[in-house]
């Protein structure tokens, strides 16, 4: 069985908040993609109806606090309300205020929490297993529920633009166009979520979304552009690749931030192209391989199979040092003028 995204345990979890039913005492979220983080903590914060708030719910970061002060408020009652809410952002930061408790006194409570408290902490990692507070949160499983949520990796995120869309506005993605969304705004769920949002009130109810669709509605000529040159860069088509690039630098006014903007996107595409070519070079099949990569789209796969085709293992090392070395002098480490920078950095990837 495929490991859950953390799109599936967002799903799951929100269903449970929304719901209000069988709710435990304790939640902790953690991980890198901030983005379903927060929306679960909205829901969280909606548990205390608005009128109630101002007595019985604390949303606190954990730089500000102490341990001793956060367990105080979480064992505190309700006043005239069921329930009271406590959020900690950035929970691990409680160690850093020895001088009132630490982490550790947690374990108690966590075993024996007050059932008229939701108390949330929030990290972007776990608790160190080996302390009793980590072996705590982890086996108090009738009074504790864990999320954790991992960064999307690149190659997922046309999966992800396409199911995003379909659980939030109920509206089918054309592949190529969940392909090409995902591309122009990159790995930010809030900012790609941002532009499905944009994209879905653009398109009537019954039409699916077209790449068409994303041009009129999130595209620019430059973003259109870079997915042009990145399509002749592939396919190593260094003529057209340069024709591209120079069309660009003259309809804009390409700055040294555009050019690092660039060097991101290409490492985006480059990382999807050696995951695939480390994977092949390790004699997996090309079902293989889509197992193993978690890209339930076939359009989707068979795009990035066709783009890692043109390319060897062997060339990756050169062509990520090509990227950093761009970067580097879109930072002002070169004397080059970043027209130089960009095209150099094209011939270079191509070979």
């Amino acid at each position: 069985m495929a490991k859950p995204t953390s799109l599936d345990i967002f799903r799951e979890a929100y269903k449970k908040f929304r719901s209000g039913d069988s709710l435990k005492p304790v939640y902790y979220f953690y991980g890198e993609e901030s983005f379903f983080i927060d929306l679960l903590q909205d829901e969280v914060e909606k548990l205390v109806p608005q009128e109630q708030k101002d007595f019985n719910f604390d949303l606190i970061y954990g730089a500000d606090a102490s341990p001793a002060k956060i367990i105080d408020m979480a064992r505190s009652y309700p006043m005239m309300a069921d329930r009271r809410v406590v959020i900690v952002r950035d929970f691990l930061k409680l160690d850093e205020n020895t001088t009132d408790g630490n982490l550790n006194d947690f374990e108690e409570y966590i075993k024996q929490p007050n059932p008229s408290t939701i108390l949330c902490l929030i990290d972007t990692r776990f608790p160190d297993k080996r302390t009793s507070l980590g072996k705590a949160i982890q086996s108090s499983t009738d009074k504790c529920e864990i999320y954790n949520f991992e960064e999307l990796p690149d190659y997922k995120l046309a999966d992800w633009v396409a199911d995003w869309a379909r659980y939030s506005h109920k509206k089918v993605f054309e592949p190529e166009a969940a392909q090409t969304l995902s591309q122009m705004a990159g790995p930010d769920l809030k900012l790609l979520s941002t532009e499905i949002d944009k994209v879905c009130t653009f398109v009537d109810t019954e039409e699916r979304v077209t790449v068409e669709h994303i041009k009129k509605v999130s595209g620019s000529y430059r973003d259109f552009s870079v997915i042009e040159l990145k399509n002749a860069v592939v396919n190593r088509n260094l003529d057209q690749a340069l024709g591209i690039a120079e069309q660009m630098l003259l309809k804009s006014n390409y700055s040294a931030g555009e050019v690092i903007k660039s060097v991101g996107f290409f490492y985006n595409v480059f990382g999807n192209i050696w995951q695939i070519c480390r994977l092949t070079e390790r004699g997996l099949s090309k079902k293989q391989i889509q197992d193993q990569l978690g890209i339930k789209n076939g359009y989707v796969f068979n795009a990035q199979w066709s783009e890692a085709s043109r390319f060897r293992m062997a060339e990756m090392p050169q062509i990520f040092e090509a990227l950093l070395d761009a970067d580097s002098a879109a930072k002002g480490f070169s004397t080059l003028d970043t027209s130089s920078i960009f095209l150099l950095l094209i011939k270079r990837i191509i070979g």
